[in-house]
């Protein structure tokens, strides 16, 4: 064979092999791209089964149907490790000191938001709802 064959072939074989990486390393990134979204988007609503500021903030919620309009999960993290260390995760997000955190506790998917007064005006300018909402001072 000659020089110039040999060098087409060592061409084209790098060319493919080229292209396969290229390929394969476009489609990892792109594979589910809203998946991973709405992972970090996700809001999340940390509370304490024996808090009395989330079992307020749980009435409220319940009383103004604030699930029905806005998608969020509930994670109880007395009682659950795993919870525990996801609220740990978004509040090192968050930059905060882990040993002053407490529940009620939401995380926004941006952010982090700690305590029934605060959770409840996120969700009311969520909802762009400022009259037809109560408040917990007006339920006592």
């Amino acid at each position: 064979m000659s020089k110039r064959v040999i060098l087409i072939i060592i061409f084209v074989v790098l060319v493919l092999i080229s292209a396969v990486l290229i390929f394969n390393w476009n489609k990892g990134k792109n594979e589910n791209p809203q998946a991973e979204n709405s992972k970090i988007e996700e809001i999340v609503l940390f509370y304490g089964d024996t808090c009395p500021h989330c079992k307020d903030l749980e009435e409220w919620i319940s009383a103004n149907k604030i699930a029905e309009k806005v998608k969020f999960s509930n994670l109880e993290v007395y009682n659950n490790q795993e919870n525990k260390k996801l609220l740990a995760e978004k509040a090192t997000i968050c930059k905060l000191d882990l040993n002053s955190i407490g529940v009620p506790f939401l995380w926004t998917g941006t952010s982090c938001i700690i305590g029934s007064e605060p959770i409840e005006k996120f969700f009311q300018e969520k909802l762009n709802i400022n009259t037809n909402i109560t408040t917990n001072e007006t339920n006592q």
